[in-house]
């Protein structure tokens, strides 16, 4: 492995300029690319973060030909991950992307397959995981506080005025929000997605062109039983980004907040009508280098680049997140359960 490692990053838009912050603090990183279908916002970017060296084109493989990167860092938009991955991996390449992993399941098997064929690093940002909040909550559950878990709820209402394009999409909570949630759910838990049963729809006053509300019920691995509940076209009353949590175990249940709210109960006695409970505190314990968001995904990746360790969302677990999703769309469009393989 060189000691310093080229990097070519595609898709020049808003959330790049976090991915640069980033690994232009990284030691042994070198920017030699930026690539964008609008030439400007990769010169935009070349002259913010001062990379004078980095080739700058509409086309990725073009750079990527002249450049020969180590890594690809994929922030374009959803429809092209496809390309971007494949056409780096073929190139020798690894590859972090943004979320999701693809738009579709038969993409993302496609994806997923090329990387382990070129044995590369393929990862996929799911920022979430690393809040720091987070991590304690699947620490104290992953410890049985609650003892062993049985079901998870989670609720996720935001009255979310975007403006653009995903007030015309279809599906956009399920496509572009909930993917955030199920991969939570699944880091939660430890379990993976068996079936899911989804209704879709759009609220009175819905400012969405189409449905921006969704119910889904998850069978996961281990006998656990999730269900989800959201809205982004919800006024008054919203929960954090990360979802309002309730989470019961066979012991006692704790519930999250999304921010710093934790709260948890465990039977202390049994034998009358209602068990007598005591509260349990959310445990203190070491994330370092499990945090930050963009920020600690990004540095884990580079650091499983150079020493060959596996980031904790390569592609080969994420895409079981993914399936959630397009599992959860393709119930609300049949009105049936679905199997999620």
């Amino acid at each position: 492995m060189p000691e310093t490692l080229k990097i070519v990053l595609a898709g020049c838009g808003g959330m790049s300029a976090a991915w640069l912050k980033t690994a232009q603090d990284i030691p042994g990183i070198n920017i030699v690319g930026l690539v964008d279908i609008k030439l400007d916002a990769a010169r935009k970017r070349k002259e913010e973060f001062a990379l004078s060296d980095a080739l700058i084109d509409t086309d990725l493989n073009s750079v990527l030909d002249a450049t020969r990167p180590d890594i690809v860092f994929d922030c374009a938009v959803p429809e092209v991950h496809v390309d971007i991955t494949l056409n780096a991996l073929a190139r020798g390449c690894h590859v972090l992307g943004e979320k999701p992993l693809a738009d579709s399941m038969d993409n993302a098997r496609r994806m997923v397959e090329a990387a382990q064929h070129a044995q590369r690093l393929f990862a996929v940002i799911q920022n979430r995981r690393y809040i720091e909040s987070a991590r304690r909550v699947q620490y104290f559950l992953a410890q049985r506080h609650i003892g062993k878990l049985t079901t998870i709820n989670c609720d996720f209402y935001i009255g979310a005025h975007f403006g653009g394009f995903r007030d015309h999409m279809k599906h956009a909570l399920l496509l572009d929000m909930a993917i955030h949630t199920f991969d939570a759910a699944r880091f939660f838990s430890g379990a993976d997605p068996l079936s899911v049963y989804c209704r879709e729809w759009n609220p009175a006053g819905s400012w969405y062109d189409h449905d921006a509300s969704a119910v889904a019920i998850f069978e996961l691995s281990n006998d656990i039983v999730y269900t989800y509940r959201g809205s982004w076209c919800a006024e008054g009353l919203n929960t954090t980004w990360e979802c309002d949590w309730r989470f019961i175990g066979d012991r006692g249940s704790a519930t999250w907040d999304g921010d710093v709210n934790f709260q948890a109960q465990v039977v202390a006695r049994t034998g009358e009508f209602f068990s007598k409970h005591r509260a349990v505190a959310l445990p203190e314990i070491d994330t370092t280098g499990k945090t930050g968001g963009h920020d600690g995904l990004i540095r884990e990746f580079i650091h499983c680049v150079r020493t060959g360790a596996t980031p904790e969302t390569i592609c080969t677990d994420n895409i079981k997140s993914l399936s959630m999703v397009f599992g959860a769309i393709e119930s609300a469009e049949t009105g049936h359960p679905v199997t999620i393989l």
